[in-house]
């Protein structure tokens, strides 16, 4: 299914008024509707007028933590959110993810690589990834979801049933940062939020046997590891 993204409604959460200004101006270039906002509190009026497609938020605002507003709008909805910020701790970009935020750019950020998150954003965010069939697929991977069947570059992929559910929550999150905290959680449960070397040593045993069986070169480099918060499936 191919989806338009020009035209979606962008909500521009940015303190820092010539940065907003420049930003709002490439996006409405590209035929991006932007709606702009310099504080939390207008940030949260402006999200509670008129429900947004996207949310591009900046955290340092002058009023409150951009925290505040991630918290507000994942209680509400599934809407997508983007954090921009100048914050480089991985400690910021785990907390920022795992209250809801989908992905994370670090500042100083080029133009075309913000189109490119929003883009990846607003199709993961239109519609279920699976076909009719149940199958899902990103490039040469294939995960046949009813029969719990993999495959990859049209070779079969043997995982265990704990390996297939790892995969699963990564492929239905493709292009799209998934936290150690969120992937534990949804394989193993919340007792489990803390135990990341349980997704490093699985995710391992995933990458190793979708390259042993691999034929075409479409495992490499699908599975990326942002080192220290998560995973996430590169799209083609």
């Amino acid at each position: 299914m191919t989806v338009a993204t020009e035209g979606a409604r962008l909500l521009l959460v940015e303190d820092d008024l010539d940065l907003r200004a420049s930003l709002a101006a490439s996006l409405r270039a590209r035929d991006y509707s932007v709606k702009e906002a310099g504080t939390a509190r207008d940030a949260l009026a402006a999200w509670a007028s008129g429900r947004p497609d996207l949310v591009l938020l900046d955290l340092g605002l002058p009023d409150q933590d951009g925290l505040t507003v991630v918290s507000r709008v994942r209680r509400e909805a599934t809407t997508p959110i983007l954090v921009l910020s100048a914050r480089h701790q991985e400690r910021d970009r785990v907390e920022a993810l795992d209250l809801g935020a989908d992905d994370y750019l670090t500042k100083p950020f080029g133009v075309t690589e913000l189109v490119a998150r929003i883009r990846a954003l607003l199709r993961r965010a239109a519609g279920p990834a699976a076909d009719p069939t149940g199958r899902v697929q990103v490039g040469g991977l294939v995960l046949d979801v009813p029969n719990h069947l993999v495959t990859i570059g049209g070779e079969r992929v043997d995982l265990t049933p704990r390996e297939f559910e790892v995969l699963k929550v990564l492929v239905a999150h493709a292009g799209r940062l998934v936290t150690h905290g969120r992937l534990l959680r949804a394989v193993w449960g919340s007792a489990y939020s803390d135990e990341s070397h349980y997704a490093h040593v699985y995710v391992s045993q995933i990458r190793r046997k979708l390259t042993a069986a691999d034929r075409t070169g479409s495992a490499r480099g699908l599975i990326v590891a942002e080192p220290g918060v998560g995973y996430r499936i590169s799209e083609p």
